[in-house]
């Protein structure tokens, strides 16, 4: 009978994820503290969303992180004509066994980019809500369990765009962060434009990481400990948030657990075995700013505002 693999140290936990970082960093070039902040989110076992304008590497970053982590990846674009049905499967009935089958869609794999999600329905954004949240989908009442890791990864345009359907708060709140890539920079445009093509470098990738060691990393990260006193913290973080909400009633316990995931992700990536309120600050714009406002300038905004609310 083999053991189960013992955990690494969080020392060689970081350099397992610089690995990961660094091959990431050579296909999506210029972004180190967008890249760090996808990896924590994965790590803290959370959903990421990414909004930006079209072609500055949103669904690249999405599917190289799926290799990058050993990931099974499908990629399904969002469009006003998808159904719910496409995304988790169907029954069908087979004459055979003389009952019906169920025949999994995309939504049953490892990693689902889901792309321009919001260019799709209410409808077919709500049927990712229990996905996201139970790792579990139900139809025709029963349950169906999802792989083990599983991760949305969505990309959407900004809501001013043509043709977009804003997601409910409801829907956001299922994302542990929101990110978003903005253009690169002189010297990484450079590159970009006299270097190899994205798609090449993607199928030549290799996996940096295992999903076996992914799923021990994460558990790893979620034992990285907390203080007394970074919980005093959060809760002051919690409490200036709604008094300085407006228009809505500010974070939720939940984005305080989310917070508190995010910050221990962040920690393990600087291999320490404690959470610090540096590591708080690092990941509250990308935690909060889609549950305090609307737009990425106004979640900014207030990200910002809350941290000089509720300082050390």
């Amino acid at each position: 009978m083999s053991s189960a693999p013992l955990a690494p140290t969080p020392a060689i936990a970081a350099q397992q994820l610089k690995h990961v970082l660094d091959q990431l960093g050579t296909v999506l070039l210029g972004k180190p503290q967008a890249l760090r902040l996808a990896l924590a989110c994965l790590l803290a076992r959370g959903h990421l969303l990414i909004e930006d304008l079209p072609g500055v590497g949103k669904t690249t970053l999405a599917h190289a992180l799926a290799v990058s982590l050993g990931l099974q990846f499908q990629r399904v674009q969002f469009t006003s004509d998808l159904l719910p049905a496409d995304l988790i499967g169907v029954s069908i009935f087979d004459a055979a066994q003389q009952g019906f089958r169920f025949h999994q869609g995309p939504l049953f794999s490892q990693v689902l980019l889901a792309d321009e999600i919001n260019r799709s329905t209410p409808k077919t954004q709500s049927a990712l809500l229990e996905a996201m949240e139970e790792r579990q989908v139900s139809v025709d009442g029963r349950t169906h369990a999802l792989p083990a890791p599983f991760f949305v990864i969505a990309t959407q345009n900004p809501s001013q765009q043509i043709g977009t359907f804003p997601l409910p708060e409801s829907q956001l709140d299922r994302f542990l962060m929101r990110l978003s890539l903005g253009l690169p920079d002189a010297a990484a445009e450079r590159e970009l434009l006299a270097g190899h093509d994205r798609r090449e470098l993607l199928a030549r990738l290799p996996a940096a990481i295992s999903p076996a060691d992914l799923l021990i990393l994460q558990a790893l990260a979620s034992r990285t400990h907390v203080g007394e006193r970074l919980l005093d913290y959060l809760q002051a973080l919690l409490a200036a948030s709604r008094s300085l909400a407006e228009g809505s009633h500010g974070l939720s316990p939940r984005a305080g657990l989310s917070l508190l995931a995010a910050a221990r992700a962040w920690a393990l990536l600087d291999g320490r075995d404690h959470a610090r309120p540096e590591d708080v600050q690092a990941v509250l714009p990308a935690v909060a700013g889609h549950r305090l406002g609307n737009s990425l300038q106004m979640g900014a905004t207030m990200a910002r505002r809350l941290l000089e609310a509720a300082l050390v």
